[in-house]
């Protein structure tokens, strides 16, 4: 597994472009300059990734990811290579028509885009068409061109983001292309890292085109990626009771599994001591599968505060259950003044009853559990997971993981932080258990929200892609315990995380 030597700054569309104004004015106000420079670095990419390539079939829209498409153009054919060249117009605007005539010059023919039409075979295809400014569907011509690409078998190179993905929000709303490689310009964009992206950007490499660092440097980031963390080192001077005691409080008849699961992820992310607040239906029988786990048969809210007093810690929602049993658990749970971490059928409870906290908590919704807890629906959620994250944390004045390809952290101050970890794989019943556990224990051992938050989400999702190494279909969560404990150590590499 891949770890990057430190977190990536992720921009808005607007803080890109106002990134890309300031650059030409520093260039003397040649933008063709920047196209021309992106040409170049595309063509870089282009050699580096597909050393072998001879044809090539490039997609040109009519905009400046068009005009970044003229140019590689002309770069592969003074290289040699045998370039096909497809418009979506008859005619290029701005500084894109400076590109599309150089291209011309070079005695390049273009092929306006035709329905049904036959193109020589490439190597490798590219996909110019539109760049950071579409924010809408696809239609006509330029669906059609995107749906070819999708179909072809020849590997696809986009040009600063995939046509068809809105590189705000990591939404599309319609078809988008799914590239293999994507040269992404002067700033990683922050809907790249997230989402449907997931699918469309393939591995993403950055060219900043020679824009001074003093002017990214003076932007503040959007968000970050997370880094590579893990835990420092424990005093050999310690006993179980330094470390923390979660409670667990969950798994209704029928559904012990999912605290037990809990309760497994918090031990292996390092708790001293775990407990299972659990229906008394099953509570013998975890004791005896899990002796680690103090299995408490739980048959109502009278037998709550013996255990609330022993706990630093309290895990909310695994299992717990729409019933009366678990509504009255619930209202228990959220009225104390105990660290909180709430996932599941607890979030689904909070949605209605909502409230801001005064204590610390992490709320972990997956995006139906947030649709629920702001009143919205999913679709909405999805298109715009950091619009979402943002106001759910302000919201309920927590720290909240929004689930998903590419999970995101924030605060209520709106600090967001970016998974690059996981895999389809982990999209089975049960992770989501086993995260708020690691979550819980990573605040038993003294991280605040946004450490346990952020650290608990990074050695999930990368215990998550070591597991995976067998195969994604068929992972288990219980997969993910033996390299989370290593990964928690720092077996595997990670910086040791600032706990505040």
């Amino acid at each position: 597994m891949a770890l990057p030597a430190e977190s990536i700054d992720l921009y808005t569309v607007t803080q890109v472009r106002e990134l890309e104004r300031d650059a030409i004015a520093a260039l003397g106000g040649a933008g063709f300059d920047l196209m021309q420079q992106a040409g170049a670095a595309a063509m870089d990419s282009l050699r580096r990734r597909w050393p072998q390539a001879r044809r090539l079939t490039v997609f040109c829209g009519p905009g400046n990811n068009g005009g970044d498409g003229f140019m590689l153009a002309a770069l592969a054919h003074a290289n040699g290579m045998r370039v096909q060249v497809v418009a979506l117009a008859a005619a290029a605007r701005g500084d894109a028509a400076l590109a599309r005539a150089a291209w011309t010059q070079t005695g390049g023919a273009i092929a306006t885009w035709q329905p049904g039409q036959v193109l020589p075979e490439a190597d490798v295809l590219v996909d110019a068409l539109y760049g950071i400014g579409l924010d809408r569907a696809l239609q006509g011509p330029a669906a059609e061109v995107v749906e070819f690409i999708n179909a072809s078998t020849a590997p696809v190179l986009a040009l600063d983001v995939p046509s068809g993905l809105d590189a705000d929000t990591g939404h599309a709303p319609g078809v988008a292309v799914r590239a293999d490689l994507t040269v992404t310009f002067i700033a990683h964009k922050r809907g790249m890292h997230t989402g449907q992206a997931a699918d469309c950007v393939g591995q993403i490499e950055l060219a900043t085109l020679g824009v001074p660092q003093t002017l990214s440097s003076a932007t503040v980031a959007d968000a970050r990626t997370l880094r590579a963390a893990c835990l420092p080192p424990r005093p050999r001077y310690t006993n179980k009771g330094r470390n923390g005691h979660v409670l667990v409080v969950g798994g209704a008849a029928g559904m012990g599994g999912a605290a037990q699961l809990a309760g497994l992820g918090a031990l292996r992310a390092g708790a001293g001591l775990v407990s299972l607040a659990t229906a008394p239906a099953h509570a013998a029988l975890l004791n005896l599968v899990h002796p680690e786990l103090m299995s408490h048969a739980v048959a109502g809210v009278a037998d709550l505060p013996p255990l609330f007093e022993r706990a630093s810690v309290l895990a909310l929602g695994p299992g717990l259950g729409h019933a009366e049993w678990g509504h009255a658990l619930w209202q228990a749970v959220i009225d104390t003044a105990k660290p909180l971490v709430v996932d599941a059928d607890g979030l689904n409870l909070l949605a209605a009853a909502p409230r801001r906290f005064v204590t610390p908590v992490v709320l972990t919704p997956h995006p139906g559990e947030a649709a629920r807890l702001l009143g919205t629906e999913v679709a909405k959620v999805e298109a715009d997971r950091y619009a979402a994250v943002r106001e759910l944390a302000r919201r309920y004045a927590a720290v909240v993981v929004l689930k998903g390809a590419g999970s995101l952290v924030a605060d209520a101050s709106g600090r967001v932080a970016v998974c690059p970890w996981g895999n389809p794989g982990m999209a089975t019943g049960g992770m989501g258990d086993l995260l708020t556990g690691i979550v819980a224990a990573l605040l038993a051992q003294g991280c605040v929200p946004w450490a346990a938050a952020c650290l608990g989400v990074g050695l999930h999702a990368r215990a998550g892609d070591l597991a995976a190494r067998d195969g994604e279909r068929g992972l288990l969560p219980t997969d993910l315990l033996q390299p989370l404990r290593r990964l928690v150590n720092a077996d595997t590499g990670g910086e040791e995380i600032d706990a505040r």
